[in-house]
């Protein structure tokens, strides 16, 4: 059976390479807590503020259990 998962992440000025590193901790403990068997896809978007400024980021797990 093929499931869908999303996290988010909220981005600070200066903190962006520890906050994706928690970002990619929490799939990773996500793939291997929940017995996921195959990823399918992985893919990333970001959300901005009014002015266009990234604000956060949105990352989809497709996978198989």
């Amino acid at each position: 059976m093929i499931k869908i998962k999303t996290f988010t992440q909220s981005l600070e000025i200066f903190k962006t390479a520890r906050e994706i590193n928690d970002l990619d901790e929490m799939v990773n403990n996500f793939i291997a807590n929940n017995s996921v068997q195959k990823v399918v896809s992985v893919s990333d978007s970001v959300t901005s503020d009014d002015s266009g400024a990234t604000m956060g980021i949105i990352r989809v797990l497709t996978y198989e259990v």
